[in-house]
């Protein structure tokens, strides 16, 4: 149990993932309230200590809410813009957009990670890796940018470094499971490599 929710004296929580089983009631004392109010760093802390529960999935989705805000209304705005060209398709213009959000503010993690992404999708993987890393610069526990590099360094089958990304993303965050499957994957294709 993580020192935190031991310093908060809640229940001991036994649960399972909904990928692999029946998922325990919560006790009411660790509530979206309570999560809510922990720092970035005590939701990191306590992430892995819960990691297929509910309150696990709760504290994931904190996290990924914080990633989301950037204290800058116009980077906000940017990013929303941003989402709609991606769910378009457009990526040229979604490129567009989050170039001006990098430039608005150059301390967002997330708008590095979002551009990234769009530089995965049209597959320009040095663009991609290149804003990765100023993504991990800003953020390094930012587990869906891990998952990203992964998956670049897997299409360009450079797959000992893929696993040693995948495995440091599911250090952070085990509840990725689509991570945890692809890192199964390869670490087979590549069993006796080293032999």
């Amino acid at each position: 149990m993580g020192r935190l929710l031991s310093a908060l004296a809640f229940a001991a929580l036994v649960a399972v993932s909904p990928a692999r089983g029946e998922i325990a009631d919560t006790p009411p004392t660790l509530s979206p309230k309570i999560i809510a109010e922990l720092t970035l760093d005590e939701l990191f802390a306590e992430l892995p200590e819960h990691a297929g529960s509910p309150p696990g999935q709760r504290i994931e989705a904190e996290i990924l809410k914080r990633f989301s805000r950037s204290g800058s209304d116009t980077a906000d705005l940017l990013m929303s813009w941003a989402s709609s060209a991606i769910e378009a398709k457009d990526y040229p213009h979604a490129l567009d957009i989050l170039d001006q959000a990098v430039l608005v503010k150059p301390d967002f993690a997330e708008a590095w990670n979002k551009r990234a992404t769009v530089y995965f999708l049209i597959d320009d993987y040095s663009a991609s890796i290149s804003d990765i890393r100023q993504t991990l610069a800003l953020e390094p526990r930012h587990f869906g940018a891990l998952a990203g590099l992964g998956m670049i360094f897997q299409a360009m089958e450079r797959k000992n470094d893929a696993i040693q990304v995948f495995e440091r993303a599911l250090e952070i965050n085990p509840q990725l499971d689509k991570v945890r499957e692809a890192l199964e994957e390869l670490k087979k294709d590549t069993a006796g490599d080293d032999i």
